[in-house]
């Protein structure tokens, strides 16, 4: 079984959003406690409460869990925390999702984080197998997503990103996808008034084809 490792964001454990996250989820990637999965929330709770900025990626051959480790630390003590934006409930490709309440502009300090956690590790990636290959040429991506994916594994990076934290699977529009939507705004109201900071990239783990992420650790800007 190969490994898959992901760079994300992720809320401090002590904080009242992770709390919230891992309990609509029903499971802490962290600590390990997990709930039954509940109705339209399976595919977000395997890869764990989180927003993305290196996608699942699975290491060259030769390349070693301690060199991501090295590459991972040399990366975030380059980089320094700063506030994020509020978030709020909201809609993303058919999937319910916390997003910034304003728009996260290519200046801005988590585009910055973002686009780093694609490029610096990269190197480490394991290109893609002919299987891989083949699911990818039946992805429905336009000309710009397509070579996205080709150069860095992944469709959504760079230009196309787009902060989120997953909370449902997709749900077509419609009342449960508002009823979903009303539900998580209520769930979500307390925490989000809490502020947040980006300040640390958390590392996941995949151990095997669909195995549970799990939160490796948490890496600290500047440390």
């Amino acid at each position: 079984m190969t490994s898959r490792y992901a760079l994300y964001w992720a809320p401090p454990a002590e904080h009242a959003l992770w709390r919230a996250g891992c309990e609509w989820l029903g499971r802490d990637p962290e600590s390990g406690a997990s709930q039954p999965a509940r109705a339209h929330r399976t595919a977000p709770r395997r890869y764990g409460f989180h927003a993305t900025f290196k996608p699942p990626f699975a290491l060259r051959d030769g390349v070693t869990a301690a060199q991501l480790d090295a590459a991972v630390d040399r990366l975030a003590s380059e980089l320094k925390p700063f506030a994020l934006r509020p978030l709020r409930v909201d809609v993303l490709d058919d999937f319910v999702a916390l997003r910034p309440c304003e728009r996260i502009e290519a200046e801005h300090p988590l585009r910055h984080v973002a686009d780093a956690c694609v490029e610096r590790v990269d190197e480490l990636r394991r290109l893609p197998d002919a299987h891989e290959r083949q699911r990818r040429a039946n992805l429905q991506l336009g000309a710009d997503e397509r070579a996205l994916l080709d150069r860095w594994g992944y469709p959504w990076v760079f230009g196309a990103w787009r902060f989120h934290m997953t909370l449902t699977n997709r749900v077509p529009a419609g009342a449960l996808r508002d009823d979903l939507l009303a539900e998580a705004s209520e769930f979500f109201a307390a925490a989000l008034c809490e502020p947040l900071r980006c300040d640390s990239l958390a590392l996941f783990v995949e151990d095997g084809p669909d195995a549970d992420l799990r939160l490796l650790r948490r890496v600290p800007f500047g440390s």
